[in-house]
C-alpha cells in the first residue's frame, strides 16, 4: 500500500512552521538551531499526536466505529489530543490512564474531561494490566451495540508512524525551500512511534539526517526496540524494500533522571532557556528532558558548529499547569 492511499481526516494545521533559534543557537555555542512547531498542529493546543490521529482516527471513520478508546498517563498529550479528535468526528472517547488518581483536574486532564471523555484512572505501570482494562471497556461497549476503536499509547504503531514518515517529507521540502541541509533531528521519544516515522522517512530519502530521540522514561534499551518494531510493521505495511538495520537506531536515555513524569532539574532549566531566548513554551515531561537533551548533546560535541539541528518540538503544553509547583522557583 502506498502512503498516499491509506485513510485519512485532515485534523492538523500543516506544514507547521520551521524556524530558526538564532538566540538559543548562541546561547549553546553549538550547531545552528532551528524548531519545527509541531506544537502549532492546531488541535486541542497542539502538539505532534494530531498528525497520527488523521491516519487512526481515518482507518477508524473507514471501519465505521463510533468510539474510540485509548491510554495514556494522567497527564497525557495523546489521551487529550484524542478525546478532541473524537469529538470532532461525532464520536465518543474513553482514555484509560495510569498513575494516581489526581488531586485536582488540571493540565491535560482537565481538558479530557472539557472535552466529556470518559476518564478511567488505573493505578498500575504494568502494560499488560492496563491493556487488560482496555480490553475490558472494548468488550462492555460491543455488548452495548457499540464499535469501538483501539488505539495504543501515544497512537505508536504503524498507522500512526505514517504520519512521521510524511513529517519528514515535510521538513526535508521545508529545507530546501530555506536552502539549507538538514543534519539531524532531535526528538522526545517514549511510546516510539514518532521515531520510527521520522527514522523511515529520513532512511528511504536517503537524506543522511540522523535523528535522535531523547527518552522522556524508559530505557534505551526499551525504546529502541518499541522503534524497531514499529518501523518494521511500517515498512511491510507500504511494502518498502528498505528494512531498517538496528544500530542506526539513535536513543538517549541519559536525560530522564528518577522517572517518567517527573522533570529534572536539567528539563526545568530547558524549559526557563527556551522561554528566556526564543519566547517558546516547552513542557515537562517530555520536551522538556528532550531539550535537556539537545544541550547535553551540544556539550559533547557531537555537531560541528557549521551543522544544522532541528529540534523536533511535539507540544505538550498543558501539562505545565500540573506541574506548576516544580516550575515556580526562578
Amino acid at each position: 500500500m502506498q502512503l498516499g492511499n491509506l485513510p485519512r481526516i485532515r485534523l492538523a494545521n500543516l506544514p507547521t512552521p520551521l524556524e530558526q533559534a538564532p538566540r538559543l543557537t548562541e546561547f549553546l555555542g553549538g550547531p545552528r538551531i532551528w524548531i519545527k512547531r509541531d506544537d502549532l498542529t492546531g488541535l486541542a493546543l497542539g502538539g505532534n499526536k494530531a498528525r497520527k490521529l488523521e491516519f487512526l482516527l481515518g482507518q477508524a471513520r473507514e471501519q465505521g466505529c463510533d468510539v474510540v478508546i485509548t491510554v495514556g498517563a494522567v497527564q497525557s498529550n495523546h489521551a487529550r489530543m484524542t478525546a478532541a479528535a473524537a469529538r470532532k468526528l461525532g464520536m465518543d472517547a474513553v482514555v484509560v490512564l495510569n498513575g494516581d488518581e489526581p488531586s485536582a483536574l488540571q493540565g491535560n486532564v482537565l481538558l479530557d474531561r472539557i472535552f466529556g471523555a470518559e476518564i478511567r484512572v488505573v493505578q498500575t505501570d504494568d502494560d499488560y494490566v492496563l491493556m487488560g482494562v482496555v480490553d475490558d471497556v472494548a468488550r462492555h461497549l460491543r455488548r452495548e451495540g457499540r464499535k469501538p476503536y483501539v488505539i495504543p499509547r501515544g497512537g505508536s504503531n504503524a498507522t500512526g508512524a505514517a504520519a512521521y514518515m510524511l513529517a519528514a517529507l515535510e521538513l526535508l521540502q521545508q529545507a530546501t525551500q530555506l536552502g539549507i541541509r538538514v543534519d539531524a533531528i532531535v526528538h522526545a521519544s517514549t511510546s516510539g512511534g514518532t521515531q520510527s516515522g521520522l527514522y523511515t522517512g529520513t532512511k528511504v530519502t536517503e537524506s543522511g539526517v540522523q535523528v535522535i530521540g531523547i527518552s522522556a522514561g524508559p530505557r534505551k534499551d526499551v525504546v529502541e526496540k518499541r522503534v524497531l518494531g514499529i518501523v518494521e510493521e511500517l515498512a511491510q505495511m507500504l511494502e518498502l524494500r528498505w528494512r531498517p538495520h538496528p544500530d542506526d537506531l539513535l536513543v538517549e536515555d541519559k536525560y530522564v533522571g528518577e522517572r517518567y513524569g517527573v522533570p529534572t532539574p536539567a528539563c526545568l532549566e530547558a524549559i526557563r532557556l527556551l522561554a528566556r531566548t526564543e519566547g517558546i513554551l516547552l513542557d515537562p515531561v517530555y520536551t522538556g528532558k528532550a531539550m535537556a537533551g539537545l544541550r547535553g548533546l551540544v556539550a559533547e560535541e557531537r555537531f560541528r558548529p557549521d551543522q544544522n539541528v532541528v529540534f523536533w518540538h511535539t507540544g505538550g503544553q498543558p501539562a505545565l499547569f500540573a506541574h506548576a509547583g516544580a516550575l515556580q522557583e526562578q
